[in-house]
C-alpha cells in the first residue's frame, strides 16, 4: 500500500515536470521572424502568425532603401523569445529627411569624413589635387558642382571631397577580406583609395542585405602598391562569410 502511494506520487511529479518542461521549452523555442525589408503591415501580419508583437521604435532615412520598409529589429531574427514578446523595429522614413551641409574645407580628410557622417551625409569619392600642403580639404562637391556650407540636401546624399597632396605620398591597399561592407569602404578610404566598384553577389537583393555582406575578394589585393592617392578599388561582397574564391 505504502509503495503504491509512493509510486503514485512519483508518477504525478513526473507528469507535472514534463508538462512544465514542455511549456518552458515552448517559450524558449519561439524563433523571432526576420522583419527586415517588410512594410509595417507585412510585419504586423508576420508577427501575428509567429506569436510576437511589433512596435516601431525609430525612423531614419536611408537613400538606398525602399521607403517604409523595416531596416533593423531588436531582438534580431532567429533569436528565441517567449510568446507575446514585443519586437522593436527601425523603419525607413517615407520621405527624405533634410540635413545641412557642414563646412569641411581646410580640415583633414579624417576630420571631414567625421563631419559628413555626423551630418548624415556620405563620402562618395576623394579627388586629389596638387599643392604644397597635404591632406587638407579644399573643396566639397555635390553632383560634380561645389556645394556651399549650409545648403540643405537629402540625408545620405553623396559628397565628393577635393583633398591636397604634395605628390610625395603613396597609397597601399589594406586587407579588407572578411570585413563588412561599410567598414571595408571606410578602411579603403582611410588609406587614401577610392572603393568605386562594389560587386555584390546575387544573394544581395536589398540595402539591408548589403549591410551584412562581407568582402570575400578585392582588387588590388592586400598590401599591393604603391599607388597614387585616389586610385580605384574593386570589392567583391557576399553575405556568406565563408566565401573566399570565385567572383
Amino acid at each position: 500500500m505504502l509503495l503504491g502511494g509512493v509510486a503514485a506520487v512519483a508518477g504525478i511529479l513526473l507528469v507535472t515536470g514534463l508538462l512544465l518542461n514542455v511549456g518552458t521549452r515552448h517559450n524558449r523555442e519561439l524563433s523571432v521572424p526576420d522583419f527586415t525589408n517588410m512594410t509595417w503591415f507585412e510585419a504586423l501580419g508576420e508577427a501575428s502568425l509567429a506569436g510576437v508583437k511589433v512596435q516601431v521604435s525609430d525612423s531614419v532615412y536611408v537613400r538606398k532603401a525602399k521607403p517604409g520598409v523595416v531596416l533593423s529589429q531588436n531582438p534580431a531574427p532567429g533569436e528565441h523569445v517567449k510568446k507575446g514578446r514585443r519586437i522593436f523595429l527601425t523603419v525607413n522614413a517615407l520621405t527624405p529627411m533634410k540635413v545641412t551641409v557642414p563646412d569641411v574645407r581646410k580640415i583633414t580628410l579624417r576630420q571631414a569624413k567625421s563631419e559628413l557622417s555626423a551630418a548624415n551625409l556620405s563620402l562618395a569619392r576623394i579627388q586629389y589635387v596638387g599643392d604644397i600642403s597635404s591632406n587638407r580639404v579644399v573643396e566639397q562637391l555635390y553632383r560634380g558642382r561645389p556645394v556651399r556650407p549650409g545648403t540643405r540636401l537629402n540625408a545620405g546624399s553623396p559628397i565628393t571631397l577635393r583633398v591636397t597632396t604634395n605628390g610625395s605620398e603613396q597609397a597601399w591597399m589594406p586587407d579588407v577580406i572578411g570585413r563588412k561592407y561599410l567598414n571595408a569602404v571606410d578602411l579603403v578610404q582611410e588609406n587614401y583609395l577610392n572603393p568605386v566598384r562594389l560587386r555584390f553577389d546575387a544573394s544581395v537583393r536589398s540595402y539591408a542585405d548589403s549591410l551584412s555582406a562581407v568582402v570575400y575578394a578585392q582588387d588590388p589585393g592586400p598590401s599591393e602598391g604603391p599607388f597614387p592617392l585616389g586610385a580605384e578599388v574593386t570589392l567583391y561582397l557576399s553575405p556568406d562569410a565563408g566565401k573566399r574564391t570565385g567572383r
